[in-house]
């Protein structure tokens, strides 16, 4: 058996590696896709900090159960308009967005 060594690479290193370098078709959805992911789990760890189930959530936001499994299980796209309500309604919290051009 051969001692290797294993080649460490840093994480853009990775990420270029993996779905082509800042600009691309492929980077981009990669990036689009990690953005809904980060949501979801935002979402996620702020209900189960208030101490809500998916159900109590749900009905505290109007609407269902199933809808906030996909949201936070990376899913479902979600509307701003929904996203609002959860956040505001559901959470008693404010949504804040940034803008990078």
């Amino acid at each position: 058996m051969k001692n290797e060594k294993s080649k460490l690479v840093s994480w853009d290193d990775h990420i270029n590696e993996k779905y082509g370098k800042p600009g691309t078709v492929s980077r981009k959805k990669y990036e689009e896709g990690f953005e809904t992911f980060k949501i979801g789990i935002l979402i996620q760890e702020a209900r189960k900090r208030k101490n809500l189930t998916q159900e109590e959530l749900a009905i505290k936001a109007g609407t269902t159960k199933n809808y906030i499994s996909r949201i936070e299980n990376d899913a479902s796209d979600i509307r701003l308009s929904t996203l609002m309500r959860i956040i505001k309604d559901g959470l008693g919290g404010h949504l804040t967005l940034n803008l990078d051009l």
